[in-house]
């Protein structure tokens, strides 16, 4: 049941924009205190679109949002038992760290569980326990105006919607920030292919097994190739290095056309085993991905009606733990929101932002920092991935 609504949220009208983890987090966990919270997605309805690959959930921040949330039940019912297993293998395909006998020795309760659920499942579990049409479906923001204190937003189905506060919690391409800075993404010198494959039993069945339901990487000779499998049977990948800013322009290839990027990821990986090329092979959906970030200096004037979350607020190259963050900054709002300590709208947001802030700067500089190793590791940084994953050393 939900509590009163404490007073500076009284007669508030909420509007999150963005319906991804965070966002929804946030509606549940404000619902649950009683406010008035409308969510805008610009995805036509919740089944509209596969939501992508698996996403893990860690001890302190996303299974503890969870629990704040009451969904603790829930997502033992719906999280990927196993899938949090995983297997690195070099580019010829020699094993260097396998944990499939890991599996069943940790659970939850235990830090280092990091439980696995399709992003999908994630998304329908949140959604279940909101307020009827607490989300309005295809509602791509498109702008908004403030008027005497309230924003009045805009969108692109021609839809006007009004509210006390805004939230973007609508990614790293967000439209909703530049209400707030002018700060612009920065290039962080690596660049992904992400790969989508729908039935890699048939497409791909080796390294189908291979996967087996967790997660595989394969790291070395400059590059990196991770594998993760999807709630409907599919497999996404990534295939990652260090490129030059401008390297998809002058590349000249067509990322709409699976032949083309086929033959230049077989040219980038010769020499790998075989098995890997079948994996490329077999896809027919290919998305290039830069990895951007916000600097951790980008700081903005705190507003009274407007902020931000997740990948919005502090966009990074992925460490495993965007999703973690979003979901750890919708708790941290939403206890300031509803603080009783806290007197006004505008402390509630500063308190919130100075947090959120602080604990993404650092995340982000540690990640850039390691951005080499990750998107194209040698031997020595294998190595110390190794050791530090609690395997033997591939010398």
């Amino acid at each position: 049941m939900a509590t009163s609504t404490i007073n500076i949220l009284q007669d508030k009208k909420i509007a999150i924009v963005g319906g991804g983890p965070g966002g929804l987090t946030l509606a549940r966990l404000l619902q649950q205190k009683g406010a008035e919270v409308k969510v805008y997605e610009r995805d036509r309805s919740q089944a509209s679109r596969v939501q992508g690959a698996i996403v893990d959930l860690h001890f302190d921040s996303g299974l503890k949002v969870i629990e704040a949330a009451g969904l603790t039940d829930a997502f033992k019912a719906s999280y990927m038992a196993g899938a949090d297993r995983y297997r690195l293998l070099d580019p010829a395909g020699n094993i260097l760290l396998d944990d499939g006998n890991q599996s069943g020795k940790v659970g939850f309760g235990d830090p280092s569980f990091r439980p696995e659920i399709d992003r999908g499942a994630l998304r329908d579990l949140l959604i279940e326990v909101l307020l009827p049409d607490t989300v309005v479906w295809d509602s791509q923001f498109s702008d908004m105006a403030e008027v005497d204190g309230r924003w009045e937003l805009r969108f692109r189905n021609g839809m006007r919607a009004t509210a006390d506060l805004v939230i973007g919690a609508d990614g790293y391409r967000s439209k909703v920030r530049p209400y707030l800075t002018d700060g612009k993404a920065l290039y962080s010198g690596a660049t992904i292919i992400q790969g989508e494959i729908d039935d890699p039993e048939t497409a791909c069945p080796d390294i189908y097994r291979l996967v087996g339901n967790a997660n595989l990487m394969v790291m070395g000779d400059g590059k990196t190739l991770a594998v993760q499998p999807r709630g409907d049977g599919g497999l996404t990948f990534y295939a990652a290095s260090m490129y030059p800013e401008n390297w998809a322009e002058e590349s000249g290839i067509d990322f709409n056309q699976p032949e083309e990027v086929y033959a230049y990821l077989a040219e980038l990986h010769q020499g790998w085993n075989l098995v890997f090329f079948t994996l490329f092979k077999a896809c027919h959906q290919f998305v290039l991905r830069p990895l951007n970030y916000f600097p951790v200096e980008d700081r903005w004037m705190t507003k009274d009606n407007l902020t931000l979350l997740g990948d919005a607020a502090h966009l990074m190259p992925p460490n495993g733990e965007g999703v973690n963050l979003a979901m750890l900054d919708a708790l941290d709002l939403s206890d300031c929101l509803t603080s009783d300590k806290i007197q006004n709208l505008k402390e509630a947001v500063k308190t919130y932002e100075e947090i959120m802030v602080t604990r993404a700067a650092a995340l982000s500089q540690e990640t850039l920092e390691g951005i080499e190793d990750f998107a194209s590791p040698t031997d020595e940084s294998l190595r110390k991935l190794v050791t530090m994953l609690g395997g033997h050393d591939p010398a």
